[in-house]
């Protein structure tokens, strides 16, 4: 299974590389947002408990966090694999996920972060904002804010994924096709090299 963390700070073009990914390498899309904003739709116990958390004003514990992305990965046994789009964010989360997957018998492949300079990402996020409609797409101290929070963040994970040999960094901007394709040549030296036609191979070796 290739399951892809995918990093990058907001305006790096993270979204577009995901929708990329996607189609080439027949993935799940897994953002947390996401998640939380959809189980609480459904109303689900996790949800229901993410949203008393959050309209009392608190972060919601990375258990129930790890929870909604093991629901998905129960239902998607027979998946190619999974992009993690923007978590694990901590050193913690990324423990309590190698632990997860692992009790599914695969793992995460690679890290990958995508990097931009903050004036170029300020610049970006100015222009989203006149047509997103997102407010913190129109204030620039908090786009700073949040890049500040997203580099704190990676600097620790990064180091984590680093010294398992799967952290990789690339520079954000360019053509978005070039970009593709230096991240595509990353994930394909990751990927599982057992093949069906291995597989294959080995039960024939093993009934003669």
């Amino acid at each position: 299974m290739l399951n892809i963390v995918l990093f990058g700070p907001p305006g790096a073009g993270k979204g577009t590389q995901s929708q990329n990914l996607i189609a080439r390498y027949n993935l799940v899309h897994l953002s947390t947002g996401d998640l939380l904003r959809s189980q609480i739709a459904q109303g689900t116990e996790l949800g229901l408990r993410a949203k008393r958390l959050m309209d009392e004003g608190l972060l919601v514990p990375d258990e129930v966090v790890i929870g909604m992305i093991e629901s998905q990965l129960a239902n998607n046994t027979k998946a190619n694999g999974f992009i993690f789009d923007g978590f694990p964010r901590t050193v913690a989360q990324a423990e309590a996920l190698d632990a997860l997957t692992q009790r599914y018998d695969t793992g995460i492949s690679c890290m990958i972060a995508l990097e931009v300079a903050e004036e170029e990402l300020v610049k970006r996020l100015l222009e989203r904002g006149k047509t997103s409609g997102r407010p913190d797409d129109q204030d620039e101290t908090k786009i700073r804010r949040r890049v500040t929070v997203y580099n704190t963040e990676t600097a620790q994970v990064a180091g984590y994924y680093a010294e398992q040999g799967k952290f990789h960094s690339l520079n954000g901007i360019g053509a978005i096709d070039e970009i593709f394709q230096q991240i595509s040549e990353i994930i394909n030296k990751h990927q599982p090299t057992t093949s069906v036609a291995d597989g294959q191979q080995a039960t024939d070796e093993v009934k003669a």
